[in-house]
């Protein structure tokens, strides 16, 4: 069966009562952290009343957030159920939008449904940014959607080659919309654009707390940008009170625990390292690309995607094949990064499989 977003953890997993090890989802592997945790009576004292519609508490917390690598303030901000809801309210504000791909699917299909016009720019046969084609194609184009880092191959925005891009959106009056779901897994706040929305008002930045901090089941993400019409736009489409009260408290804490910060840095760091070096061992692997994120893309040679997701699937891993990303094929696959443990389990039996084939 093919699953647009990887693997079914319920229908193959836990609906049938079997444990598998989902090397498909992309979450840091050190779990919820425990300033959430520690809250949880706090979040459970708050069900019986509505929250904040205005969220004051929550986004005082974000106005801080060292991983931001600037102070903001509270109108810079829009709040969401998840980044998947701020990603498509802001899309469906445009006429035509240009799409770098291979890219998370979310974007596509956001467009589709508003009924937005899409027009391509390709990474190139490296899987580098084309930025002198996506200069050409924003003429005609409303608003960018890019990912940094970019989901599936993890690479990164070029800050200097992307500046005629800025300043031509900016004259322009275009929107550039840049998915940093992944960016505190680069390590390097430098690599994010967050310091950039007070000069440029073409910007908006979407992150979520999915990733980073090990919750997608709390759908909690967040916009930042200078442009307060494109906010309000945004804003108006939204239901009342989308954030709710467990939402509302993870991301009060998370983002002032430091430990846990720390901890991630050194995990990713480690792990992206072991992972990458173990996987340029692998026969059947013909290319790793180089990832800023908590996933890598690998080309296969000799085995196409379908097979090693069914060998590895007999052996109780979920993998990402990567087929359905525009601009990919069945020779594409992505693994997740995990800790240690998992990944070394992880790559003995991809090993096992080498032997085999």
């Amino acid at each position: 069966m093919n699953y647009i977003h990887g693997g079914d953890i319920y229908s193959d997993g836990v609906l049938i009562g079997r444990e598998l090890l989902d090397f498909s989802s992309n979450i840091n592997p050190l779990g919820i952290p425990d300033s959430f945790t520690i809250h949880l009576a706090e979040a459970i004292n708050s069900l019986t009343r509505y929250p904040d519609i205005q969220y004051r508490e929550l986004i005082n917390s974000l106005c801080t957030y060292e991983m931001l690598g600037t102070v903001l303030h509270k109108e810079n901000f829009i709040l969401g159920n998840g980044a998947s809801e701020i990603i498509d309210l802001s899309i469906s504000c445009f006429k035509k939008v240009l799409i770098v791909v291979p890219s998370f699917l979310e974007y596509e299909l956001s467009a589709k449904k508003w009924g937005v016009s899409i027009e391509y720019s390709y990474l190139d046969s490296s899987l580098e940014i084309d930025y002198q084609d996506i200069y050409n194609r924003m003429q005609n184009c409303d608003a960018l959607i890019i990912g940094n880092p970019n989901n599936p191959n993890g690479g990164i925005i070029d800050k200097d080659k992307f500046q005629p891009i800025l300043g031509y959106c900016e004259n322009a009056k275009k929107t550039i919309i840049i998915d940093e779901a992944f960016i505190e897994f680069t390590n390097n706040i430098k690599h994010s654009f967050s310091g950039d929305i007070r000069e440029y008002n073409c910007i908006l930045i979407i992150r979520a707390l999915t990733k980073y901090f090990a919750m997608p089941g709390i759908r909690f993400g967040y916009g930042i940008t200078s442009n307060t019409e494109l906010a309000e736009k945004i804003k108006s489409k939204q239901n009342p009170w989308n954030i709710n009260c467990f939402a509302e408290t993870a991301a009060k804490y998370v983002v002032k625990d430091k430990n846990y910060m720390d901890k991630s840095r050194e995990w990713i760091e480690n792990e992206r390292n072991y992972m990458n070096a173990g996987l340029k061992e692998i026969s059947f692997i013909e290319k790793v690309y180089k990832s800023y994120s908590n996933f890598l893309l690998c080309k296969l040679e000799g085995i196409d995607c379908h097979k090693l997701y069914d060998l590895c699937f007999q052996e109780g891993v979920l993998i990402r094949k990567a087929y359905n990303f525009q601009g990919l094929d069945e020779d594409y696959v992505r693994f997740a990064i995990k800790d240690r443990e998992k990944n070394e389990k992880f790559m003995n039996i991809l090993r096992e499989v080498q032997a085999t084939i």
